[in-house]
């Protein structure tokens, strides 16, 4: 091979080590740039999970739980009956059944939505309450058990007669599904601000006073006919509201009016 070969040969050689070089090269930058990238978008979803996180509205058991406004808290007498609270005039002439969980969001919808109309309706006297506190969502709050302390905690309230106040303040700020929900520690503390006095009142919230009752409630209600699904068998869920043994349609808006004319 001449001289002039080898030396044009080296030459190809060395020009293709320096093409190699820099595809290596510029894809070690892109390697590099596509890690800087997820690092940035990593270090974004970081600080907007903490921001979010200290915008959520905090449960921990120090947090009083507000009370409700007076629009939306029932006046008349609330008496615990058994598992469930009776709540109203004994004059009134239409009694409703509400079944519902503390923790249900559907739940607080129903009480944004109507919780003046029934304050209303029991007050003037035409409506009686029936309010069964169901621990149906207990596996839905983080701890799971707060559909079971809540609901235990309303028949607590109502064996001192404040249950109307506490209702409405637990539906007014209601935890979200799937997060913690309210302490007992926060439950006593929301019983006492809304006037209950009782010695035994801190000790019926701790001890889960009423847990054998409200799962016989379950148990009761799940077998119900009136609010049970025909086609699964199963309970319908909350909210349900029935009215002199028949299911009462909630996609009629004037629902309640409709039982008292």
């Amino acid at each position: 091979m001449g001289g002039a070969e080898r030396s044009a040969r080296k030459k190809k050689q060395a020009a293709r080590a320096v093409a190699q070089a820099r595809t290596s090269s510029g894809s070690d930058r892109t390697k590099v740039l596509a890690g800087i990238a997820v690092v940035a978008v990593l270090a974004v979803a970081v600080i907007g999970y903490v921001v979010f996180q200290q915008m959520k509205p905090s449960s921990s058991g120090n947090e009083a739980i507000p009370l409700a406004p007076a629009d939306h808290t029932i006046s008349a007498p609330a008496v615990r009956d058994g598992n469930t609270v009776l709540v109203g005039k004994d004059t009134a002439s239409v009694t409703v059944d509400v079944y519902e969980d503390f923790l249900c969001p559907i739940c607080g919808t129903f009480e944004k939505t109507y919780g003046a109309s029934i304050k209303q309706a029991v007050d003037d006297g035409k409506v009686k309450v029936r309010y069964h506190i169901l621990p149906m969502l207990n596996s839905k709050s983080d701890p799971p058990g707060y559909s079971t302390d809540s609901a235990n905690a309303a028949l607590c309230v109502a064996d001192d007669g404040k249950f109307n106040a506490f209702h409405a303040a637990l539906f007014a700020k209601q935890p979200e599904e799937g997060d913690a929900g309210y302490t007992k520690d926060q439950l006593i503390k929301l019983g006492k601000d809304v006037g209950v006095t009782s010695s035994t009142f801190e000790s019926c919230v701790q001890n889960q006073t009423y847990k054998t009752q409200l799962d016989e409630l379950m148990s009761k209600t799940s077998n119900d006919p009136v609010v049970r699904d025909p086609e699964t068998g199963r309970f319908r869920g909350t909210p349900s509201v029935a009215s002199g043994g028949k299911l009462v349609d909630l996609d009629n808006k004037n629902w309640l009016s409709d039982l008292t004319k």
